[in-house]
């Protein structure tokens, strides 16, 4: 998937995101939609899939833009700067399992415009997002499926209007879709150290589903969506710790201590010169993998890899050192950098912890 944006197209896209997160997402929105109950500001959705970003990664011919990985890894750059409260991660992995399906006529348009939540479980309570993992198995009753077993980590299944779940059969992973409030379907929010990120431990005994994937093995497809999903994650953290570098480095000229600003101080500069270079390299390493992926490279699944540890490690570095700056104040619930700490060590969980995805990298590598 290429991308179908000109560089003027890409900055004029960007500008119009910029200034409606400037003006819908603020730190004191951040912190309202995190009281709410379900943590999703809709109105803010609504207004991102009507300018084309619930379906970056979803074909013309579904309502969406088509735009490719790139695009997509630059516009979650900016989303990751503010936090924003949405389901753009299980929007991106769901449109990337259906295209190519029988089914992406009638869910990827609803994607698309934003009026359709789909939720992806993909993982066992082991979260490794490996096949070997997948905690579902999946058995034909009558005409079409049951579903048992358990998911975790499932990104918005709460506020999900469709499932698609991978689950065990005969003849390999497949892909299924139903309803999460189908009977014998039991969805639990999962305690969150993130409050801007919402993910449920989802349960089936017996749930009737629809199988949306040929016969065979499914994996292949779901690994593709995966580095999909990897890309916009990367963008996501690297757009994080690039704004967390922002807010330390305004913070370190503003706060004065002996009569001085601190960021004269040597060990301040040498520790603003290292959040720098972190997140210099996160921005450097999600682009880079983005316009891998965009343009079919060779590589593509080694800057995929990279750039899902560089990033994760980049934006839990930054986040940590930014609250050693911000001293004692960054440990308040009103400073905004530990806001940004837990959505690092969140991030770091999802679609390969840094430690799996280093294993994955030095294996495509050949060692």
């Amino acid at each position: 998937m290429r991308n179908r944006l000109s560089t003027e197209e890409l900055e004029a896209f960007l500008d119009s995101l910029r200034r409606l997160l400037a003006d819908r997402c603020t730190e004191a929105d951040v912190r309202r939609v995190m009281e709410s109950r379900d943590g999703h500001d809709a109105a803010l959705w609504k207004q991102l899939a009507e300018m084309g970003v619930a379906g970056l990664a979803i074909e013309p011919e579904h309502g969406g833009l088509g735009a490719g990985p790139a695009v997509l890894e630059r516009a979650m750059e900016e989303l990751g700067a503010v936090l924003a409260p949405t389901p753009i991660l299980s929007s991106v992995l769901a449109a990337s399992l259906l295209e190519g399906l029988e089914a992406a006529g009638r869910l990827l348009p609803g994607i698309a415009d934003g009026s359709t939540i789909a939720a992806v479980a993909l993982t066992g309570p082991k979260a490794k997002w490996t096949a070997e993992t997948v905690g579902v198995e999946a058995s034909p009753r009558g005409n079409g499926w049951q579903l048992e077993g358990r998911a975790a980590f499932v990104l918005h299944a709460g506020l999900a209007d469709v499932l698609l779940v991978a689950a065990r059969t005969a003849d390999g992973i497949g892909l299924f879709e139903l309803s999460p409030k189908a009977e014998g379907v039991a969805v639990s929010a999962l305690p969150a150290f993130d409050r801007t990120l919402s993910m449920a431990d989802v349960r089936f005994a017996g749930a009737d589903a629809v199988r949306l994937s040929p016969a065979g093995d499914f994996w292949p497809e779901v690994e593709q969506a995966l580095d999909l999903a990897r890309v916009a994650l990367a963008g996501e953290q690297a757009g994080g710790a690039r704004r967390v570098f922002e807010i330390t480095v305004d913070y370190a000229r503003e706060r004065h201590q002996f009569g001085r600003s601190i960021g004269s101080f040597q060990a301040i500069k040498h520790m603003a010169a290292d959040l720098l270079l972190e997140s210099e390299s996160a921005i450097s390493a999600a682009r880079h993998a983005g316009t891998a992926l965009a343009e079919g490279a060779e590589d593509a699944g080694q800057s995929v890899s990279l750039a899902a540890f560089a990033c994760a490690d980049a934006f839990s570095r930054v986040t940590a050192d930014s609250i050693q700056m911000h001293g004692g104040i960054a440990f308040t619930w009103v400073n905004p950098v530990h806001l940004y700490l837990r959505r690092a060590r969140a991030d770091a969980q999802l679609f390969g912890t840094p430690a799996a995805m280093r294993e994955r990298f030095v294996q495509q590598l050949g060692g």
